[in-house]
């Protein structure tokens, strides 16, 4: 029997979303829990899961197109069945769709791209226009990661604009080229955002995205409405940096264990003692969760998304740093799953791949607390009475005075240190 394809609500506070690709065209199988499109909201775009097996009868919205929650968007039938759409449909009217709009927020962008945003397409099939060059966010993304060219390349997508196929065509080809980012960032997420290419004297006018518009949004509610403080601590991670040293000799680059790979454990560990830090806050309640889901920042070209490692306290160094290179790979592809962004209850910011000392984070409501680690780095300290060279790494708890207070997120911190400084502790 035919059922119909909804938009689902991929997060709490999600009204609509946008229909980014069909994964399955109209007529071609599909087995329930197979990847049937991609929707992109204002967190992520994530893949959505076929709820049934049989055929796409029939897709209802275009690729490209924003649709309110609940509004039908496919039919799967069996094969062969013959599907009455107005009597399958009944009172659920076909959504009225609108074009996606926007969405582009990558610092190259193009006029063309400001005006279709306008709704003012114009007819032209080069993707790039007055230096500027016309792709989409997953596309630019792939292309950073492995060093394509995308002034070179020809777009397939509306308006010429690049898409994720026309660089995957260009990395089988040959036209992908060797890269020279030394950047310790598998495991943690982080990668040098794409760069503007400006102009002298002329400015550059960039839509906001869905996600930098989410982010903005979020973080100014949270900075006006949680009262936030902060602790600072120094941690001596010399046993650290040489137990991982020895981990990685002989391991392939991409299963290298990485120092954020010791950090999500670390704080995994040390929340079990903890429940108030591990906690989140309702109007009527403050719940302290019984799953450790740590979230782990990643950096993209149009903002900061998290993605979490559930029970992360169950899980062992390498099942961490292989989980969040997927998961980060995945971000970066435009192909998570709502789960795969969902259900956090502690978040670590990692900003040390870049050489940055220390820094305060803003808290991800509706949780108690956020860590902010910075690089570690060998300075000059002091132990005995000696001045000697020892590695030193700072992180800083932001945490919700209305969950937790400052002598127990001291504790916190404190109790950090046994899994930083003592690194044996996490084998």
């Amino acid at each position: 029997m035919a059922e119909i394809v909804e938009m689902p609500k991929l997060g709490f506070d999600m009204a609509e979303g946008t229909l980014v690709k069909w994964n399955k065209a109209e007529g071609e199988k599909i087995e329930k829990g197979e990847m049937l499109a991609d929707i992109e909201t204002d967190k992520a775009t994530l893949q959505v899961e076929s709820s049934a097996s049989g055929i796409v009868y029939k897709h209802l919205v275009e690729a490209n197109t924003t649709v309110p929650i609940s509004s039908p968007i496919a039919i799967i039938a069996a094969e062969g069945e013959d599907v009455d759409l107005d009597k399958l449909l009944g009172g659920k009217a076909q959504p009225a769709a609108k074009t996606a709009v926007a969405q582009e927020s990558a610092p190259s962008t193009s006029s063309t791209d400001v005006a279709a945003s306008k709704g003012l397409t114009g007819s032209s099939s080069t993707p790039e226009e007055n230096g500027f060059i016309k792709a989409s966010p997953v596309a630019k993304a792939m292309a950073a990661d492995k060093a394509v060219n995308l002034a070179a390349l020809d777009g397939s997508g509306p308006g010429g604009r690049i898409v994720k196929r026309d660089v995957e065509a260009a990395i089988q080809s040959g036209q992908s080229s060797p890269t020279g980012q030394a950047a310790d960032t598998q495991a943690s997420g982080m990668r040098a955002p794409t760069q503007a290419q400006i102009i002298p004297g002329q400015d550059t006018r960039i839509p906001i995205s869905r996600l930098r518009g989410a982010i903005g949004k979020r973080m100014q509610e949270s900075n006006q409405n949680i009262p936030h403080f902060y602790i600072t601590r120094s941690y001596d991670v010399g046993s650290l940096m040489q137990m991982r040293k020895q981990m990685n000799e002989g391991r392939d680059k991409g299963n290298k264990v990485s120092v954020n790979d010791f950090v999500v454990r670390a704080v995994a560990l040390a929340l079990q003692q903890f429940p108030n830090i591990n906690a989140s806050l309702t109007e009527q309640e403050i719940i302290q969760h019984g799953n450790i889901n740590v979230g782990v920042a990643v950096a993209l070209d149009n903002g900061l998304l998290t993605v979490v490692v559930k029970n992360t306290d169950q899980k062992s160094l390498d099942q961490i740093g292989w989980e969040t290179s997927q998961l980060s790979q995945r971000a970066r592809d435009g192909k998570l799953r709502n789960e795969d962004i969902e259900a956090s209850t502690f978040t670590i910011s990692n900003l040390g791949m870049y050489g940055v000392e220390e820094f305060s984070a803003i808290v991800n409501p509706p949780e108690a607390a956020i860590l902010a680690v910075g690089s570690a780095q060998e300075v000059p300290v002091v132990e005995n009475g000696m001045l000697k060279t020892g590695w030193r790494m700072k992180a800083t708890l932001s945490a919700d005075h209305r969950i937790t207070d400052g002598a127990e997120a001291a504790r916190f911190m404190q109790h950090l240190a046994l899994y930083l400084e003592q690194p044996w502790r996490l084998i």
